[in-house]
């Protein structure tokens, strides 16, 4: 842990040059990153900035939570911004219409699979170890958002909705898998865009459809890595199951009344004959008396798959909430609150994953760049690896030491920014904190 005076000395330091810590986090974990960055084919004849560059410079964009490549570009304009972009990254910052050009030609796999590796570099280190679930399998949400609304006519992949007047929106979507950890951790393993095949098609793509393009790509990506699929309701069905049995794979979803007859009315007879299991739970939480009623009942026939059935009847003062699910792991009364638990971490992708990302200085909504899709999904995986950055540096222990009472992130980005701009960083200081071993934890 170190001597408490270091440490608390330490702590002034990152509080007066916030963007040191973010850079020692990113040396911390990603040590090999600019070799990795120059390692991506040059797509240009004659660049004036290297690949290193211009694609720091798209990660930065999102890393400083600018929100458009023009916000980005007035940064640029500041004189000791620059300098100190330059100071601690080492790389200069090119315009981002130089940036745009260079995304519009890199092929869309390059990024992902950088991301992918760094993700994995992370695994190996076991940084998520200790948050898996039952003790063995990493979860992982699978779930859809809308990225960015688009004009009529933006390009031949658009989906389009009609609404009852006759107007026809244009949109593009995409099916995530994200991993996610009960102390925050919400991290883009793989990306699968919702889009309509180019010519001719009989019906738009969807959801359902790009998970069974999502679900190869995953298990390339991590082909040892244990993972259990989390879902909602959309996803209770043969080709589901299929899948992740092929790969591998346990799953868990949610399980709507109605959905799979045949399930519901293998549950209620056997409900009806005292088959069921149960526990009760009770606990005090924000003052609030919370009471939980868990059943279970196993080994339920689906065709040729076997499901598992519980579900949780959570009282709250007077009000009754019901949360049912399937999964391919047997239930049992050790494991049916952790089992819950983990179907409910399923909102995480929507609040700390996609809220996040559209809400809070990343811009996911925004529409980088108006000409081009290529370049809009490699601005995408840009947001993914400055996010996972992020999260890295923000639920460490040192990050969370920096949000003293009531201070919030956002008053930090604020800081940093304002940092940036106003006075020249200490160079020796960020050498001394970069040459020193150092340990990272997470709570």
């Amino acid at each position: 842990m170190g001597h408490p005076k270091k440490q608390k000395n330490r702590q002034k330091a990152l509080r007066r040059n916030l963007v040191f810590g973010l850079r020692q986090t990113i040396a911390h974990f990603f040590p090999d990153l600019y070799e990795r960055l120059a390692e991506i084919e040059e797509v240009r004849q004659a660049p004036r900035y290297r690949m290193v560059e211009i694609l720091l410079g798209a990660i930065g964009m999102f890393l400083f939570k600018e929100g458009s490549r023009n916000a980005f570009n007035n940064e640029r304009q500041e004189r000791k911004f620059l300098k100190n972009y330059r100071r601690i990254f080492k790389v200069r910052l090119p315009h981002m219409d130089t940036v745009d050009e260079v995304l519009r030609l890199l092929k869309e796999e390059e990024l992902e699979r950088l991301k992918a590796e760094l993700v994995a570099g992370l695994l190996e280190k076991k940084v998520f170890q200790k948050y898996k679930f039952l003790g063995q399998y990493h979860r992982v949400v699978i779930d859809g958002t809308r990225v960015v609304n688009v004009s009529e006519g933006h390009c031949e992949q658009c989906l389009t909705q009609t609404s009852k007047s006759g107007k026809v929106s244009c949109f593009h979507n995409v099916l995530e898998a994200k991993l996610v950890c009960e102390n925050g951790f919400c991290i883009s393993l793989a990306t699968e865009w919702i889009e309509n095949p180019q010519g001719d098609y009989e019906k738009q793509d969807c959801e359902r459809r790009a998970w069974e393009r999502l679900a190869p790509k995953l298990k390339r990506a991590y082909p040892r890595l244990p993972i259990c699929v989390v879902a909602d309701a959309l996803y209770p069905n043969q080709t589901f199951f299929r899948l992740c049995a092929e790969n591998h794979w346990e799953w868990l979803v949610t399980f709507k009344d109605g959905c799979l007859p045949s399930v519901w009315e293998e549950v209620a007879g056997l409900r009806s004959l005292g088959e069921e299991q149960r526990r009760e739970e009770r606990l005090r939480q924000q003052r609030h008396d919370i009471r939980r009623h868990y059943r279970w009942i196993n080994a339920l026939l689906y065709t040729t798959f076997t499901v598992h059935w519980f579900e949780c009847l959570e009282t709250v003062g007077e009000t009754a909430t019901r949360f049912v699910y399937l999964s391919s792991l047997p239930v049992e009364y050790l494991q049916v609150l952790e089992m819950t638990q983990s179907g409910r971490l399923r909102w995480m992708i929507e609040n700390e994953g996609f809220n996040i990302q559209k809400n809070e200085g990343y811009g996911l909504t925004h529409l980088y760049s108006r000409v081009s899709l290529t370049a809009l999904k490699n601005y995408y995986q840009c947001l993914q690896i400055a996010h996972l950055i992020h999260q890295l540096w923000q639920l460490s222990a040192s990050g969370q030491a920096l949000r003293q009472g009531k201070t919030t992130w956002r008053h930090l980005w604020k800081k940093m920014l304002g940092e940036m701009r106003e006075r020249l960083l200490s160079l020796p200081l960020l050498e001394r904190m970069l040459a020193q071993p150092i340990q990272i934890r997470f709570g």
